[in-house]
């Protein structure tokens, strides 16, 4: 069996970060996204992995390499446009060739792995298996409608009137029968190759497709507020460690991993929080659910529930919250006199300003 994951998303939920870095390499407590499931992929003991990868491939490829750190023999796939999960899947017919493979959206967070389903795809060897999860409104995901056994026997994306509360979770199984499906299908309105059309041609042609509810937690991190909530969630089960040097006159209370070379001085840390190598913490407040990623500077500053990508940093700052901070960001306070705010801001930034 093989894998194939998605990287090759624009991101555009995750924009003004996006314009200059892939999605899939946001970190969540200080480690790509995308790292967390290439490590669920080898988990399973799958070794060959095609990387789908767009116009951020140089970065991905740089970051991942040839996979030998995560135990994968990579391929990269070069997909001049994202036209669809399905685009992906025909795009990258000749390297599945005629091999089981598992589809793994390169933005997704599942907790628990996926070694189970798996296992249990190989051992039944269905058409395809997908991964559900019920959530609070169904008609923003693509839905899926079973039978009283279980069996998926229908698919809608995005609909009005959904047929039951399952959404599909970024995870799916195939056989190289889903070559076929895709092979069949036409753009839908959106310009793109649904992988839901090409299931639900699988369930029309009489193919066997199962369903998994997985009842671990799943995100999409497409956009701030749900990487805010998944790096809440990956801190939470941190291990403290002191790898850096800190100061007498600085307190660190719970959870809370200072990675070697950092330095913090007389400054107050709530975990769970982690503060990355060669960061610079000084006369500042840490508050939990925070991530100080490799080189960043905070100083004279109060940050909580927030993701700092490398070397940022926030100076003089009084108090920043739920907040996702660029590369090499500089934050600073605005002078006194004039009353006014000066801004240099990105494509499609969102900001709030107190009156």
């Amino acid at each position: 069996m093989k894998a194939l994951v998605l990287a090759g998303g624009a991101g555009t939920r995750l924009r003004p970060i996006t314009h200059t870095s892939a999605k899939q390499l946001v970190p969540v407590a200080n480690k790509p996204v995308l790292f967390y499931g290439l490590e669920a992929i080898a988990a399973t003991g799958i070794t060959e992995l095609g990387i789908v990868v767009g116009d951020t491939h140089a970065e991905i490829e740089a970051a991942v390499g040839d996979g030998s750190a995560f135990g994968l023999q990579v391929t990269y796939l070069r997909q001049d446009r994202p036209l669809g999960l399905a685009h992906a899947v025909l795009i990258a017919r000749d390297y599945l060739g005629d091999d089981d493979f598992v589809m793994y959206l390169g933005d997704n967070f599942i907790v628990g792995g996926i070694e189970d389903v798996v296992a249990g795809f190989a051992r039944e060897r269905p058409a395809a298996r997908i991964m559900l999860t019920e959530v609070g409104d169904p008609r923003q995901f693509g839905v899926a409608e079973l039978d009283p056994d279980g069996r998926v026997i229908g698919l809608e994306e995005k609909p009005r009137e959904p047929k039951s509360d399952l959404a599909l979770v970024g995870v799916y199984l195939f056989t190289p029968a889903v070559h076929d499906a895709v092979a069949e299908l036409k753009p839908s309105w959106r310009g793109e190759l649904e992988i839901t059309d090409a299931i639900q041609w699988l369930i029309d042609k009489g193919y066997q497709v199962e369903s998994t509810v997985i009842t671990g937690y799943w995100k999409d991190t497409g956009n701030v507020a749900d990487m805010l909530e998944v790096n809440r969630l990956v801190l939470e089960s941190l291990e403290p460690g002191v790898h850096g040097r800190v100061d007498a006159a600085s307190e660190l209370i719970g959870r809370v991993v200072v990675e070697p070379g950092a330095v913090v001085e007389r400054s107050r840390i709530i975990g769970p929080a982690i503060v990355g190598p060669g960061a610079r913490v000084t006369d500042a407040y840490i508050g939990p659910f925070t991530s100080i990623a490799a080189g960043c500077v905070v100083e004279r500053s109060e940050i909580e529930y927030s993701i700092l990508l490398p070397r940022a940093s926030i100076e003089g700052v009084r108090r920043i919250e739920a907040s996702l901070i660029g590369h090499d960001v500089e934050v600073t306070p605005a002078p006194d006199t004039p009353r006014a705010h000066r801004l240099i801001l990105g494509d499609h930034s969102k900001v709030q300003i107190s009156p």
